[in-house]
């Protein structure tokens, strides 16, 4: 379908047929087919059968395009209170990350790595090894369409989203189209680019398209994967809708793909970016998998897009440190990446699990959302709540949390419920099982309207 051999509109064989043609189980073909329509390659109708769709190659070259990033700091303390159970989302598990892989990766590349490869000034674009080893991993795992060229190395996504929203300014892009609600981190930072913000509502479905079309602007920011902080996954008529509007105004779809590795009850829905590389720049880093500290993220950008952020690199800072770079592509070329990231999903899912299990425990009247991937969910409150009281009653209790008051728009933020956005990354089991005893008896004693 990406080469072009199988065309918009071609009908593929019956599940059936195919699974006899390759010797496989049917099961593996009504996955595969399942796994395509998801991602919007794929069109299945009663009686049509099932045809490859309309969106799933670009019918001729676009003409250069603009692009744009993403990623949460961290969150500001709890001032003057002693918290001794932090749910407040956007932190991995600190404490696993792997140390003794990471000093054997660094050890390898220092023993191994060409001294004019290793210690001279970096590739403004990121070190060519790690670019190469992207490349491959986000092909694998994401279902990217891409090349080591087309990969560049930013200093996290908000290196990249700062740095290609200041490029869509130059470009004469007045404005920027967010989810509504989306993080509250990212709002400033875009912003001091200069360039406006319309918040575009987020439903069931995911970002609502037709709302898009008619806020003019032309490149939008969005996280299709795992809605933040919603939890909801873009379906996939609304991701075929998107890149439409993207064809039709000439525009870029700058895809923030956090929490990316982490889904825990179903397979990963592919990157937007596998669907039209031309029109889509996809966002990642290694905060979640590894840690924020490290400063690692990628863009993979048109090839225009990837040629601009190399030379505004260059001019800028000379690119970003090589010896980490090299250490990353280290781990991920041994597998190492891998079987930390198989490691941390168990852990992580445990955890949701036993936060989860206590919340409809002890708050049975709160609605938990988004919890089929990422690091944090979003829960609803129960009738008669008031955020503000229930963030500063649960901080006196030694618990923080985050309202998602500051998440949504004016407008639809009047009318949304009361909200907590939860990260359970950090705690163990217990922990978090302590930490929801805590909010619900603060919720009962003290916040209630």
């Amino acid at each position: 379908m990406r080469a072009g051999r199988l065309t918009a509109g071609t009908r593929l064989p019956s599940s059936r047929d195919l699974a006899r043609d390759l010797e496989v189980s049917r099961g593996v073909v009504v996955t595969a087919y399942e796994q395509l329509i998801a991602e919007g390659f794929l069109t299945a109708r009663r009686g049509d059968g099932t045809r490859v769709a309309p969106l799933a190659r670009p019918d001729e070259p676009a003409p250069p395009r603009p692009a744009m990033a993403s990623g949460p700091p961290p969150a500001a303390p709890v001032a003057d209170l002693v918290i001794s159970h932090d749910l407040r989302p956007g932190r991995p598990d600190l404490a696993a990350f792997p140390r003794e892989r990471w000093l054997a990766a660094l050890r390898a590349v220092l023993r191994t790595a060409p001294h004019d490869e290793l210690l001279t000034y970096p590739d403004p674009g990121g070190e060519p090894v790690l670019r190469a080893e992207l490349a491959g991993y986000l092909g694998r795992v994401r279902a990217a369409a891409t090349t080591a060229d087309q990969v560049v190395i930013m200093g996290g996504v908000a290196h990249g989203l700062s740095t290609l929203t200041r490029l869509l300014a130059d470009d004469g892009h007045t404005r920027l189209a967010v989810e509504d609600p989306t993080s509250d981190r990212q709002i400033p930072m875009l912003r001091a680019t200069g360039i406006a913000l319309d918040r575009v509502p987020v439903d069931g479905e995911g970002l609502d398209v037709a709302a898009l079309e008619r806020t003019g602007a032309r490149a939008v920011l969005v996280t299709p994967a795992h809605q933040y902080p919603t939890g909801v996954v873009l379906s996939p008529r609304r991701r075929a809708e998107l890149v439409a509007w993207a064809r039709r105004v000439d525009g870029l779809i700058i895809e923030d793909d956090y929490d990316a590795e982490f889904r825990y009850d179903r397979d990963p829905v592919g990157c937007l970016q596998g669907i039209d590389p031309d029109r889509v720049a996809l966002l990642g880093s290694v905060s979640k998998a590894l840690a924020p500290a490290l400063r690692l993220g990628w863009v993979v950008a048109p090839p225009e897009w990837a040629e601009r952020l190399r030379h505004h690199r260059l001019l800028n800072d000379l690119g970003a440190p090589a010896l980490d770079q090299h250490a990353l592509a280290h781990l991920l070329a041994s597998g190492g990446y891998d079987r930390h990231l198989r490691a941390m999903r168990r852990r992580y899912r445990a955890r949701r699990d036993a936060l989860v299990g206590a919340l409809r425990t002890r708050l049975p009247g709160a609605v938990v959302r988004g919890v089929s991937a990422g690091i944090h969910v979003y829960v609803e409150l129960p009738d008669g709540c008031e955020e503000s009281a229930v963030v500063a009653a649960a901080a006196e209790a030694g618990v923080a949390v985050e309202g998602a008051a500051g998440m949504w728009g004016p407008d639809r933020g009047r009318k949304a419920p009361p909200a907590l956005v939860l990260g359970y990354a950090g705690l163990g089991e217990s922990r978090l099982t302590e930490a929801v005893d805590l909010l619900a008896g603060a919720i009962t004693d003290r916040a209630r309207g």
